[in-house]
């Protein structure tokens, strides 16, 4: 999944919240949820060493409208997360996701819905 913005932390979580995901189709790039389990603190400070540099004002997903996430940050969508998930909802959203680290070995623009 490409990451595309990230919530602010809450309670007792540092660096960031959740990931904002998306993929590919046909040329632009659809919210596919969220994702905010899988890390341990030193994930999340990488992390969020990464995602600072791409910082942006405007949500790079296609259908932003349909996000809703107050105070979230928007990053260019470089970055790509493999993501484990039980399913995809009706709605085109990932059910119960879980963050397995970022990959290197294929570029953002590739990444598109799978199953």
């Amino acid at each position: 999944m490409v990451i595309g913005g990230y919530t602010p932390p809450r309670g007792s979580r540092e660096e960031l919240g959740a990931l904002l995901l998306g993929h590919h189709r046909d040329g632009e790039l659809l919210y596919a949820g969220r994702v905010g389990t899988g890390f341990d603190r030193a994930t999340l400070r990488d992390l969020a060493g990464r995602l600072r540099p791409l910082r942006r004002d405007v949500a790079p997903f296609a259908d932003a409208s349909a996000i809703n996430e107050r105070d979230a940050t928007w990053v260019e969508p470089t970055l790509v997360a493999q993501v484990g998930f039980a399913e995809w909802t009706r709605h085109g959203r990932l059910r119960h996701p879980r963050f397995l680290g970022l990959r290197f070995d294929k570029p953002a623009s590739h990444v598109v819905r799978e199953g």
